[in-house]
């Protein structure tokens, strides 16, 4: 126990030290290179248009184009781009066959749309990311500003359900507590490596030296995986601070949320003993000293609190919530190591799936196959949207309307850091359709809501 205590004080320590060294983006600069931006879709008609819309709005990006592949979408998504490509000559709808064998969706749709990219920057974003309305810039000013070949702006995660609550705030907190970042910048080692595919940013140059999205093609986590490819071609990268650059609000949920992370965990461990340590290590340092605690142990109670110091000092650091999620941190702890087993079972059975398609089983070997040519979709100005009567989108079975979070307002009055950007921070401003929906950064005046209290 004592062991244990010391431990997860040593964690709390390297967690504030990373707070300090953790690179952030410097004040917005204009960006005179041309920068593509790469975003897969997949049946994201609840929030593409807030997406696409914040990216368009960019700011101090001189030469932009944003490349859209649909991968067979069937809930409107394509008529919603094709509508919106009508209007901005910047963004290109594209389509193309399905993944070949050894393909996975994502990688596959990102290789496609990478190869009619001709910026020397690319961004990778997700459909559930809003970007501010610098946020673009400024990514691309700190890939430059530190020499890096890529980075990963990591956003700020949203929260509002207990089970988000408990889960999401891990993800920041994994990498900061347990990462030494500067170490990872310099070293080729994979398992030195953290890196978000919602928001990533890398040297055009480095990224086909390192293979691309074919270099990935398999990976379940491919985000990682291109940072790890990245290195190996000899180049260097690091997760960042993306807080004040994008917002995503990932699973609505419980069952998205399980979902989402019975697909990826057990790649994370690599094979299940290293899982079963991983799970092993966290449950010593910051579940053992809980339990002890509560039943009186000193010992336990200060290794219970240096674990919970540790995640306070993430939520700080990264635009969480301080208070009172970090306390139940044993509790998260837990139940990733019950989303973990989940995660190793539905791969052994061969039963996960992600956006209507199979993901490989322990006995899938991926296979080299070329990537067929994406071809741009037609724009049409008749195309209909799923939305309203009047053609505006809708998020669920309600009108979707542009928050608060404006240009002039992210200026004026940044968002507290234990609350989200105003205008999406409250449940009812989001319905319960499982997909996220978040605020566009575009100077457009606000209407929506302002919740009165953090999410």
């Amino acid at each position: 126990m004592r062991s244990g205590a010391v431990g997860a004080a040593v964690v709390a320590v390297h967690t504030a030290v990373n707070a300090r060294l953790l690179r952030a983006p410097a004040d917005h600069a204009p960006v005179r290179e041309r920068v593509s931006v790469v975003l897969p879709v997949r049946d994201e008609a609840d929030r593409i248009h807030t997406c696409v819309t914040a990216l368009l709005g960019s700011r101090d990006v001189l030469d932009l184009e944003v490349l859209v592949y649909d991968d067979h979408s069937s809930d409107g998504t394509g008529a919603i781009l094709r509508r919106m490509a009508a209007r901005d000559l910047r963004l290109r709808v594209l389509t193309g066959p399905e993944p070949g064998p050894g393909w996975l969706g994502k990688p596959h749709a990102c290789a496609q749309a990478a190869r009619h990219a001709t910026g020397t920057v690319l961004v990778f974003v997700d459909a559930d990311v809003t970007v501010t309305p610098h946020g673009l810039a400024r990514a691309v000013g700190l890939l430059r500003r530190t020499g890096l070949d890529l980075v990963s702006p990591y956003p700020r995660q949203v929260a509002v359900t207990a089970a988000e609550r408990l889960v999401q705030p891990l993800l920041q907190w994994s990498w900061l507590a347990l990462l030494p970042l500067r170490a990872a910048e310099r070293s080729a080692r994979p398992s030195l490596a953290a890196a978000n595919g919602q928001f990533l940013c890398v040297d055009a140059a480095a990224y086909e030296r390192a293979g691309g999205h074919s270099a990935v093609r398999g990976a379940v986590l491919d985000d990682l995986a291109l940072l790890r490819a990245v290195k190996r071609s000899g180049g260097r990268g690091v997760v960042a601070d993306g807080t004040d650059l994008a917002v995503t609000w990932m699973y609505d949920g419980w069952q998205p949320l399980r979902d989402g992370y019975a697909k990826s965990l057990w790649a994370a461990g690599g094979d299940p003993a290293a899982s079963a340590g991983q799970l092993a290590l966290l449950g010593w340092l910051f579940v053992a000293p809980a339990v002890a605690a509560a039943r009186g142990s000193r010992v336990g109670l200060a290794g219970y609190l240096a674990g919970v110091a540790s995640r306070v000092v993430a939520a700080r650091r990264t635009g969480g919530r301080c208070w009172p999620d970090p306390v139940a941190h044993p509790l998260s702890v837990f139940l990733l190591g019950q989303l973990t087993v989940l995660s190793w079972w539905r791969h052994r059975r061969g039963t996960a799936r992600w956006k209507g398609r199979p993901l490989p089983t322990a006995t899938t070997v991926p296979t080299a196959t070329t990537v067929p040519t994406a071809t741009t979709v037609p724009t049409s100005t008749t195309v209909t949207t799923a939305g309203t009567a009047d053609g505006a989108p809708c998020i669920g079975s309600r009108p979707w309307h542009r928050s608060s979070w404006s240009e002039r307002e992210w200026a004026d009055s940044p968002p507290r850091h234990d609350s989200p950007p105003r205008g999406i921070g409250s449940p009812s401003a989001r319905p319960r359709t499982g997909s996220a929906a978040s605020s566009a950064g575009t100077s457009v005046p606000a209407t929506g809501s302002t919740p009165d209290r953090p999410c």
